[in-house]
């Protein structure tokens, strides 16, 4: 089905399928925004998927499933760590230009083509900040600060947690996209999650429009601080994850 529409109807028809009313102007700011990551990808690794199609709903698409499953107020602060290409923040800033968006990442090439994004689509209150994680989740302008932290494809759950929870703010949310088989980090990740101040929520499985391929949201709660120990020093998280 999705090889005979069009780019613009694979997005807005979708984003009904995600009970999401994509208007035509961000329809067409999602036109822009793949414009820009094909021109760019030319230059520097953003993505394996090149295809059109595919664009729209293993990146657009999919990146907008979280808006479909649970509640992100109105102006929710958000931070999208490890965000890349800009997946899923920027997608989520143009379905809800009401939410209040930091993009984080350590690659300066990458930091470099978000801003042009951000630019060409004229958004407001998106920022892209440039560092790790394990840095700036210390900073105390991020620490706790944030309702929601999102991200997707960055690393193995029991990395992921401590990369994030410190910057969710006490009774804020985490969460993590993740494939199909993902109930083994989940377990992994259960000791770290509660050194960080946080307990499982919820995990969600989706499926993405028109190809149905098997998603799961993994949804975590703050309950209380986080000790100021973490994040640990950059490259620590990896080399040794918390409570594994």
């Amino acid at each position: 089905m999705s090889k005979n529409l069009t780019f613009a109807e694979l997005i807005k028809q979708g984003g009904q399928e995600l009970n999401l009313n994509l208007d035509k102007k961000a329809v067409l700011l999602f036109e822009t925004y793949k414009d820009l990551l094909l021109e760019w990808n030319q230059r520097i690794n953003l993505t394996s998927i090149t295809d059109v199609n595919e664009i729209a709903i293993k990146h657009f698409l999919d990146s907008l499933i979280i808006l479909g499953e649970i509640e992100v107020k109105v102006q929710c602060r958000v931070v999208d760590i490890g965000t890349g290409a800009g997946f899923p923040g920027i997608p989520l800033k143009i379905a809800r230009p009401d939410l209040n968006v930091v993009l984080v990442d350590s690659l300066q090439k990458r930091v470099a083509f978000l801003r042009e994004v951000i630019d060409k689509l004229q958004l407001k209150n998106i920022e892209v900040y440039h560092g790790r994680a394990e840095e700036l989740g210390h900073y105390p302008e991020f620490r706790e600060s944030f309702d929601l932290a999102v991200a997707r494809a960055v690393a193995k759950m029991p990395v992921l947690v401590e990369y994030n929870l410190p910057f969710v703010r006490v009774g804020g949310q985490f969460v993590a996209f993740k494939g199909p088989e993902s109930d083994e980090e989940v377990k992994l990740a259960a000791n770290a999650v509660f050194e960080l101040g946080a307990e499982l929520e919820e995990a969600k499985e989706t499926y993405l429009p028109f190809i149905g391929d098997r998603r799961s949201l993994i949804i975590y709660r703050k309950t209380k601080h986080t000790p100021p120990k973490y994040p640990r020093r950059p490259g620590l998280p990896e080399k040794k994850p918390l409570g594994v």
